[in-house]
């Protein structure tokens, strides 16, 4: 999927982000005053290429709750169902998905994930805020990357910056253990109006399924 993207993230220090040049270096969400990390990276021309290509309506989109193991058939049965056209683009895409979700389980110590496959043209959650969860992973493969900055007693950021497309970001979120809280805050990019189409990627670890308001989780 990706190579090395280096000096895309210059402000590192001063929004409380780490830059990794590995899927490794997200491990750095654990140092203290790392409220984010961003493994720097593209994807590779030819997959850019295709997933910009495609309709909105062949782009992959589902929600579900599930163990890492079943992250890859389940995203080769969403974008199956999403009509997303097969062929090596679609298997990058599907290893690349399952990938991110082994890292980001392994750093959460996380049986279970919330995986989220959106599809956006409009402005979703436009505010600058932080999730309530421990921890998130955002990849953007098409459009505008996540945006994030540091706000001050609730205020929009001074300064906004914008995660390079197929960049993963790990935030940590509300329920992250470390005291004081980071004032770093991200937002989904404005983009209505625009013609726009954005495809995401979403993983949050899940304590216990039957606790949580997803009616579909898989085994």
């Amino acid at each position: 999927m990706s190579t090395e993207a280096p000096n895309l993230i210059r402000e590192a220090a001063a929004t409380g982000t780490c830059a990794a040049a590995s899927p490794e270096g997200l491990s750095a969400i654990r140092e203290p005053g790392c409220a984010a990390a961003i493994w720097q990276r593209r994807s590779s021309p030819g997959f850019q290429t295709w997933i910009d290509g495609l309709a909105p309506e062949q782009l992959p989109r589902a929600r579900m709750i599930l163990p890492p193991t079943a992250v890859r058939a389940a995203t080769q049965e969403i974008c199956e169902a999403s009509g997303t056209p097969d062929g090596p683009e679609r298997e990058e895409l599907v290893d690349d998905v399952a990938a991110l979700a082994d890292i980001f389980a392994e750093l959460m110590g996380a049986r279970w994930l919330r995986l989220r496959l959106d599809v956006i043209t409009t402005n979703a959650c436009r505010r600058f805020h932080i999730d309530t969860v421990t921890a998130r992973l955002v990849c953007t493969y098409r459009g505008t990357g996540t945006q994030y900055g540091n706000s001050i007693d609730g205020a929009e950021p001074d300064r906004i910056f914008t995660v390079p497309t197929a960049s993963p970001i790990l935030l940590r979120g509300t329920l992250w253990p470390e005291r004081p809280a980071s004032g770093l805050r991200h937002r989904s990019p404005p983009i209505e109006g625009t013609g726009e189409t954005r495809s995401v990627l979403v993983l949050d670890p899940v304590l216990d399924p039957e606790d949580e308001p997803d009616p579909q989780f898989m085994h």
